[in-house]
């Protein structure tokens, strides 16, 4: 059996790979929110309504120097961000790729000065909630008006010891 190689890097949000990832992402959350395909017309009005500009961070994962996957980080308040934009292909999950990314922006996010990291998500993306339970995340009570979330989650971040 091949061990898989991940690599989780920054990378701007305009560039190709991001942008064919966020495109990825926009199409399967909005079809699973209407139980259909979406289409382009419906995926474009949601790209307008939550552009992923902004951003302090966006990190793109590879699985064996394909891009699988991203995850942004916005800063709210000084010490406070939100994770947004968390998204890890089909093809790649359940091989401990989601996991990584949130490690890998947790650790971002701590490089920024951000000690707290909140996100919310919609009742129906069960597979996000579990991942953000398994991470450590605790439902929160509703910190935004967002029009399409149900859950919302924090995390206390905890700066790990270097070695000397």
């Amino acid at each position: 059996m091949n061990a898989k190689s991940w690599t989780i890097e920054p990378t701007p949000v305009d560039h190709p790979e991001a942008v064919a990832l966020l495109r990825a992402y926009l199409t399967e959350i909005v079809g699973r929110y209407h139980q259909r395909p979406a289409t382009e017309a419906e995926v474009d009005q949601v790209q307008e309504w939550e552009p992923a500009t902004g951003l302090a961070a966006f990190l793109v994962a590879r699985l064996d120097g394909l891009p699988v996957g991203c995850v942004g980080l916005r800063e709210l308040a000084p010490g406070l961000g939100e994770l947004t934009k968390v998204y890890l292909g089909p093809a790649a999950r359940g091989q401990g790729g989601g996991g990584r990314l949130i490690a890998a922006v947790e650790a971002a996010a701590l490089e920024l000065g951000l000690t707290t990291l909140r996100l919310d998500t919609r009742a129906d993306l069960v597979e996000a909630r579990a991942l953000y339970a398994r991470q450590g995340y605790r439902e929160i009570p509703r910190y935004n008006d967002s029009a399409y979330a149900a859950h919302w989650f924090e995390k206390e971040l905890v700066r790990q010891p270097t070695a000397s």
